[in-house]
C-alpha cells in the first residue's frame, strides 16, 4: 500500500452508500485523563493515567440529493436515534478502512444564490472504532 489522495473516498451508513460528498471528517479518538497525583508526589509534576476513550464525530458536507438513499438513511435514522453500523473506506491504494457504530445528531441543508444546494451531517461514534485492512471488494 502507499499513499493516495482522497478522492474514491467512500462513507456507509447502516450499508447504504451516502453520495454527494465533498468532505468527510475523519475519526478522532481521544482519552479521558485521570489525576492520580497523590501527596508523596516529590518532583512536582502531576501523575495521570488514561481512562475512558471517546471515538468522536464525523462530519460529512456533500451536495443534496433528494434520491441518494444514504442521505435519505441519515436524516431517517436522526429522528429514529438508533445506532447503526457505519463504514469510513479509503481508495484501495490505503487499503484502510474505519468501522465503527454511529447515531446521527445533526442533519442540516443550505441553499445559496451561487451554489448548489448543500447538506452537512455529523455521525456520533459509539463504543471502539476499528482501523483495519480494506476486503477484497473495498466493503
Amino acid at each position: 500500500m502507499s499513499k493516495a489522495n482522497s478522492v474514491g473516498t467512500k462513507l456507509q451508513v447502516n450499508s447504504k452508500a451516502v453520495g454527494g460528498l465533498k468532505s468527510i471528517g475523519g475519526i478522532e479518538v481521544s482519552a479521558d485523563s485521570i489525576d492520580v497525583t497523590d501527596l508523596g508526589n516529590t518532583d512536582g509534576y502531576r501523575e495521570s493515567l488514561p481512562g475512558f476513550k471517546d471515538g468522536g464525530e464525523v462530519s460529512l458536507s456533500g451536495f443534496l440529493d433528494g434520491e441518494d438513499e444514504g442521505q435519505n438513511e441519515c436524516y431517517t435514522l436522526l429522528n429514529s436515534g438508533e445506532v447503526v453500523d457505519c463504514k469510513i473506506v479509503f481508495p484501495s491504494k490505503i487499503g484502510k478502512t474505519w468501522s465503527f457504530k454511529a447515531g446521527i445528531t445533526k442533519f442540516s441543508t443550505s441553499a445559496d444564490v451561487e451554489d448548489a444546494v448543500t447538506f452537512e451531517a455529523t455521525l456520533k461514534v459509539s463504543g471502539k472504532p476499528t482501523l483495519a485492512a480494506s476486503t477484497a471488494s473495498g466493503s
